[in-house]
């Protein structure tokens, strides 16, 4: 009963706001957090065992910009740890144990993630290419049609 408790005050921490606040907004090819959750590795016969290889990756998100220019005080930035896994079943001798290996491997490169939005004075460069490219092609078409069907005179 004690743990439940704990739980619910961890769930209430602010960096626990804070972090499922950011993970709302990662796309989902992102979230490779727990990778083994709810796998089961069953083997068929005496003397075999799965071995597990882990790739950990550090994962920078970056969900927006706020006023903070300190990265760890950021209310939309986090870092987090992807783990990719691989796993293969190893046949043992009979003489030895057979045991669950997990092999981690810690990745020199890390992932950014990061989500930009749009400038207001886009939208307004998008509205005046618009109206210009519409101006200019109204205006290739009038000139077109006054040359066809201008009246010969004679």
């Amino acid at each position: 009963e004690p743990i439940t408790g704990l739980q619910k005050h961890m769930e209430n921490t602010p960096f626990m706001r804070k972090v499922k606040r950011v993970l709302k907004q990662v796309p989902d090819e992102h979230k490779q957090f727990n990778p083994m959750d709810m796998k089961v590795f069953p083997t068929s016969k005496f003397h075999q065992a799965y071995h597990h290889y882990i790739k950990v990756v550090s994962t920078h998100l970056n969900m927006g910009s706020s006023a903070s220019a300190d990265p760890l005080n950021d209310v939309n930035s986090i870092t987090v740890y992807q783990m990719l896994e691989q796993s293969q079943i190893v046949f043992y001798d009979e003489v030895n144990v057979p045991e669950a290996r997990f092999s981690y491997d810690m990745s020199p490169m890390s992932v950014v993630v990061q989500k930009e939005g749009r400038k207001w004075y886009d939208y307004l460069t998008s509205l005046c290419a618009i109206i210009g490219g519409t101006f200019t092609t109204l205006g290739l078409i009038d000139a077109t049609l006054y040359k066809v069907f201008k009246p010969k005179k004679l």
